[in-house]
């Protein structure tokens, strides 16, 4: 009984000892004492207990005299001390203790088991070592003493290291942990070639290893299931080349689950033991509490067919990619055609006959190539077990109250767009039928995919490796609470960068870019995931991007489309930590960038305006006041979006010549866009067109705030289908938000990443755009409210089911004209210099109207002779004469012209006059017109 007690007081310290940043030291009891099946229990009660155990805390005295900036390690022996100089007599010691012991006596450091004078570094930084220190600023330069042997290297990054500025008596005057990242880079480089990190399953049982080279022990805990008992603690084994920790665990075979203990030194903190996931987790338990033991080639892991479904052979080159941007929850949320179990799951996209995959059938035979899911990896902000899933509010509730009501649902209900990773490789459970069960998520996200085959669809992913949702010792860090200050991107002063929105990774980072090839490769292996969105990857490096392009071709013999957000800003802006994967630095790589170019000359303003800016700020698909105070100023610039849009239209070439309207011929490279030139691709495949995505407003929000509050709903729709058809026509890569043709409203909301279902729905049906369902729940401080307020209630803006399924059908028809000939997805950049012309150019253009002439001859496969488009945006009629255009058999194309087609308006008013030239184009539309082939 006297051991059962001490077991017991003993789980219960356990409890105890959960913390957070702040915990004080606490001295557990021995467990020699206990009987042995009591000493076996309190053993495993460690695998049961809270996140993380400090086990010894570092001397109050250091602690609280943390300066910054801190010193960095710039390799093995290298490192520099920003804005430090060294005044006269002093001299710097690196002083280590492997047990965390470092204190301060009579102003010197104590309790060292090592200590290092540091030397002036004689070796000037060149090259890339230069270049990737250059943010840290001027500062004391040192180095270890020659010689120095790996293991002696490599043990000083174990437990507590402090870098000391001390006196000639020996004093220290100041002192800090260093930041070890690129240290640890060099030291433990051989990890970065290790094929199986994470779990592996073999005929005895299964292999564990985890990379935690700063981990003074690691230990394993298996469970039989995701909520039952620790059945086992086994050590793992360090391997001292590579920092990885190993074990062969015997018995353990797939289904079981699991979760590592690892004790480290925590700069700031002291020593702890974290009870944490495996950063390799291939699936997990609800709420991403244990890691799952699987080889995804397992039989029981492949739901019926899969090892038959294959990626549709639709893309052959990078811009014959049509992508729909689309997320798991909106898709079928709403959808009555699916049973209720499946809506806003995985397995909403095995229901054929649902209005959904119904919508996507007719997309992809109209020409649609790829379906791109935000994010389905496993993230952080949605509760897998017990989220509230909330409707539109109720009438009482729109737009007056509706606002408030959708911040409290907020924080419990089952939607979020997922952009906060938590394990990169393991399908996110919330979309699940069972998230406790791994098996579950992995047949069900490869049941969707098998889905999206069968309809004809490439399936694309959107993947965030540019940050995680939460770093340090507290939860969902994942991490950092196993190599601590590694894998994320860290400023001078030893905060976690996050410029990104969130705490920011480290991809220049060996094992972090390491991280992120094994993870895409992964989805792109085991789920015949075809093509990948990187979220803000110009916060990622070039030389990682072309690694993992290099990795996808070489080991799985096809290729695998890559695109990103390549935005420069934040702490990497202008290659300030390294080569960025960003638009101007990608270049000759293949890999697209979405273009802001075109999108904000189709839109108008910028994608952070706010509702008064936006008004104010209009686009080229809104047509100029015919007269009236500003109508000039509107010309002008209207001019300018023109010539912008002619050269999205020309893949964003930076070669591609330009009659602009102040009268220069330049070419795109030479075009300015704010401090960056307009035109800064290689080739077409490097840019991707749109006009809108699930940022910001929707393209039909939007231009609420830009027509004028009177335009009619039918003259909306024309307006929202004339961007449409720009993106359509487009050189480079296509890409659509999902519900564009739905003509979809998120109420205005222009951040609904945790606005719920209400703001975020979509419906198939056509009867309801989604506009007036309230005030934006984001609200951004209420400025936009008294602007957004009267706009939601007036009915005349929300259109009718009418001109939704007008919208829906002039899509689908832009679709076909997009699929029907490869002239409108070239691929090399001197077919687009040969055969693309551009008419009403220069000072005399016409503003709002687009002419384009595509010249097919010399191709086998063009179908057509010659291929011209008008882009009439504005709000009358226009026939532009192109002399160099007559004499061709000029006629309207079979799309257009076919008695189904779905804009009559074009079908009766387009018309070309062969023999001069003229060709006539409706208000607010886009024609098209070919040289057919006898």
């Amino acid at each position: 009984m006297a051991a059962l007690a001490r077991l017991f007081r003993l789980l219960r310290l356990l409890r105890l000892l959960r913390f957070g940043p702040l915990m004080a030291a606490v001295a557990l009891p021995a467990l020699t004492a206990l009987p042995a099946r009591a000493a076996a229990e309190a053993s495993l009660a460690a695998c049961q207990g809270g996140p993380a155990t400090l086990l010894a805390a570092p001397s109050s005295a250091l602690a609280a005299a943390q300066p910054a900036p801190q010193p960095v390690w710039l390799d093995a022996r290298r490192l520099r001390w920003p804005g430090v100089t060294l005044a006269p007599g002093q001299a710097v010691r690196l002083h280590h203790s492997a047990a965390g012991a470092l204190g301060l006596g009579d102003d010197r450091i104590t309790g060292a088991d090592r200590s290092v004078t540091l030397l002036p570094s004689a070796q000037p930084l060149t090259g890339e070592l230069a270049a990737r220190s250059a943010y840290l600023g001027d500062g004391a330069e040192l180095a270890l003493p020659e010689p120095g042997r790996a293991g002696d290297l490599a043990a000083m990054h174990r437990g507590q290291t402090l870098v000391v500025i001390e006196d000639a008596r020996g004093r220290a005057l100041r002192w800090s942990p260093a930041q070890n990242a690129l240290a640890l880079d060099e030291l433990f480089a051989a990890a970065g070639n290790e094929p199986a990190l994470g779990v592996s399953l073999t005929r005895a049982g299964a292999g564990f290893k985890l990379w935690a080279p700063t981990a003074d022990r690691v230990e394993l805990c298996v469970y039989g299931g995701p909520d039952s008992a620790a059945r086992a603690r086994l050590p793992l084994r360090r391997d001292d080349s590579t920092g990885i920790w190993s074990t062969e665990a015997a018995g353990v075979r797939g289904g079981a689950y699991y979760r590592y203990l690892v004790e480290v030194f925590v700069p700031g903190l002291g020593r702890v033991r974290n009870l944490v996931t495996d950063p390799y987790s291939v699936s997990l338990s609800a709420d991403s509490a244990r890691s799952y033991v699987a080889d995804l080639g397992e039989a029981r892991l492949q739901p019926a067919g899969w090892a038959a479904s294959r990626i549709p052979d639709r893309v052959k080159t990078p811009t014959d990619m049509v992508i729909y941007e689309l997320h798991v929850r909106d898709f079928s949320r709403d959808d009555e055609g699916v049973p209720k179990a499946l809506r806003g799951k995985y397995l909403a996209f095995t229901q054929r006959g649902s209005l959904g995959m119904r919508h996507l059938h007719e997309l992809a035979r109209a020409g649609l190539t790829d379906v791109h899911l935000l994010p389905i990896f496993d993230f952080a902000s949605v509760p897998e077990r017990g989220c509230v899933a909330h409707g539109p509010p109720p009438s009482e509730l729109r737009v007056s109250r509706g606002q408030e009501a959708s911040r409290r649902a907020a924080a419990g209900d089952c939607f979020n767009w997922g952009y906060d990773p938590y394990h990169y490789s393991a399908p996110e459970g919330s979309y699940a039928t069972d998230a406790n069960d791994g098996a579950v998520r992995v047949r069900e996200l490869r049941s969707m995919v098998m889905g999206l085959h069968a309809a004809g669809l490439r399936v694309g992913m959107d993947v965030v490796y540019n940050h995680t949702s939460a770093s340090g010792q507290r939860s969902p860090s994942v991490l950092d609470r196993i190599v601590p200050g590694y894998y994320h991107r860290l400023d001078a002063t030893g905060r976690v960068e996050q410029s990104t929105c969130c705490d920011n990774t480290a991809t220049e980072h060996r094992m972090m870019g390491k991280l992120l090839i094994d993870s895409v490769l992964l989805w792109a292996r085991e789920y015949k995931i075809a093509s990948f969105r990187f979220d803000l990857m110009g916060h990622q490096p070039r030389a990682v991007m072309e690694q993992l392009q290099a990795r996808l071709k070489r080991e799985l013999g096809r290729e695998v489309q890559l695109i990103g957000e390549g935005w420069n800003f934040g702490e990497v802006a202008n290659g300030a930590r390294f080569v960025q994967a960003s638009q101007r630095s990608l270049n000759g790589t293949g890999i697209g960038t979405f273009s802001d170019r075109g999108r904000d000359a189709v839109r108008g303003g910028a994608a952070g305006d706010d509702a008064a800016a936006s008004m104010r700020r209009p686009g080229f698909v809104v047509p100029v006041p015919a007269d009236g105070e500003g109508s000039l100023a509107r010309r002008e610039e209207l001019l300018r979006q023109g010539d912008l849009l002619k050269l999205a239209m020309a893949g964003t070439l930076r070669d591609y010549p330009l009659d602009t309207a102040d009268g220069r011929r330049i070419a795109g490279g030479q075009f300015a866009y704010g401090d960056q030139p307009a035109g800064y691709a290689s080739v077409p495949a490097e840019v991707v067109n749109y006009v809108e995505n699930h940022d910001n407003q929707t393209l039909f929000d939007a231009l609420v705030l830009k027509l004028p509050r009177a335009t009619a709903a039918e003259d909306r729709a024309r307006t929202q289908a004339v961007a449409l058809g720009i993106n359509a026509l487009s050189q480079g890569v296509a890409y659509f938000h999902a519900g564009g043709e739905l003509l979809r409203s998120k109420s205005m909301d222009r951040n609904s990443y945790d606005s719920g279902d209400a703001f975020n729905r979509l419906d198939w049906s056509g009867r309801d755009n989604g506009f007036g369902a309230g005030l934006p729940p984001s609200g951004d401080g209420g400025a936009d409210d008294a602007v957004l307020r009267p706009l939601l209630a007036d009915p005349a803006i929300k259109p009718r089911p009418a001109q939704i399924d007008w919208t829906r059908r002039v899509f689908l028809d832009q679709l076909r004209i997009r699929a029907s000939t490869p002239l409108l997805r070239l691929a090399d950049p001197a077919e687009i210099l040969q055969r693309l012309v551009f008419h009403n150019t220069g000072p005399g253009q016409q503003p709002g109207v687009i002419v384009g002439r595509i010249d097919g001859r010399g191709r086998a496969d063009a179908v057509f002779d010659r291929l011209l488009y008008v882009v009439n945006a504005s709000a009358e009629a226009v026939a532009p004469t192109v002399p160099s255009e007559a004499g061709f058999a000029w006629r309207l194309h079979p799309v257009q012209r076919a008695s189904s087609a779905a804009d009559q308006r074009v079908r009766a008013g387009a018309v070309a006059d062969p023999a001069t030239g003229r060709f006539q184009v409706p208000a607010r539309s886009v024609a098209v017109f070919v040289v057919e082939r006898r």
